[in-house]
């Protein structure tokens, strides 16, 4: 049988909201909503932090939760990743990020379903190459042994960075993309947490909507709702690949 498992990266340098993933929200950090919602999917679950001790308090609260921790370079994070999977013992990878403490985890389920039903080592499976999700339900899935050819192959520091480019530009020329897609366009929307503004909206979803109790679907149905509260974050970009 395949063994699947997720794995989060978190760390508290980030550049623009300084360790977001232990702010609070509804009185709970950041960083428990997106273990809470990742657990829910039965698989197991690594939290691949850095070595820095800047760190030390994500791997406490990992731990403390349950959960596996990998630590690794704070730079190559596609190193991080390969390590995490090869210790973890996984077979294939869902990859997500920290900054996501809303993220379905019924997204994920479907993921990994389409990913289970193609039998495909070289398949990659995820709702951003094309993208229709908010930021913020973002999924990848695809087989360990993709991830350590990238690791094996790609120098590009974009690449190691971000770990999954050499994966989805097809740098191997074996990679199979496949769209997971919303019924309608929902990118417009940003739920994961990169700067003070994106806070206050996860937070009143979470405090004022208990958004921490619902899925993609009816959370984008908020959002449709309450343009007010959508607008809070509209201005915010995405940083791009080598920013």
């Amino acid at each position: 049988m395949t063994r699947i498992g997720i794995i989060t990266q978190a760390r508290m340098t980030s550049t623009r909201l300084p360790g977001k993933v232990l702010l609070p929200a509804g009185g709970r950090s950041l960083l428990d909503h997106h273990i809470d919602r990742l657990l829910r999917t039965g698989l197991p679950v690594v939290v691949a932090t850095t070595t820095n001790t800047t760190d030390d308090p994500i791997e406490s609260l990992a731990r403390s939760r349950g959960v596996e921790v990998f630590r690794g370079s704070e730079a190559d994070v596609l190193s991080r990743f390969a390590g995490a999977a090869t210790e973890s013992d996984l077979d294939a990878v869902v990859r997500v990020t920290s900054d996501c403490p809303l993220i379905d985890p019924a997204l994920i389920d479907e993921g990994v379903r389409r990913y289970t039903d193609l039998d495909d080592p070289t398949a990659y499976v995820s709702n951003v190459i094309e993208r229709t999700y908010p930021r913020g339900f973002d999924f990848e899935v695809f087989s360990t042994a993709a991830l350590l050819d990238a690791d094996a192959r790609s120098s590009d520091p974009t690449e190691r960075e971000h770990v999954t480019p050499y994966l989805y530009r097809n740098r191997s020329g074996r990679t199979r993309l496949h769209a997971v897609l919303h019924a309608s366009d929902a990118s417009h929307y940003r739920l994961t947490v990169d700067t003070a503004d994106d806070l206050v909206v996860v937070r009143e979803l979470i405090e004022k909507h208990d958004a921490a109790a619902l899925g993609a679907a009816d959370i984008i149905a908020i959002l449709d709702e309450h343009p007010a509260l959508a607008s809070i974050n509209a201005h915010v970009e995405q940083k791009k690949l080598g920013e």
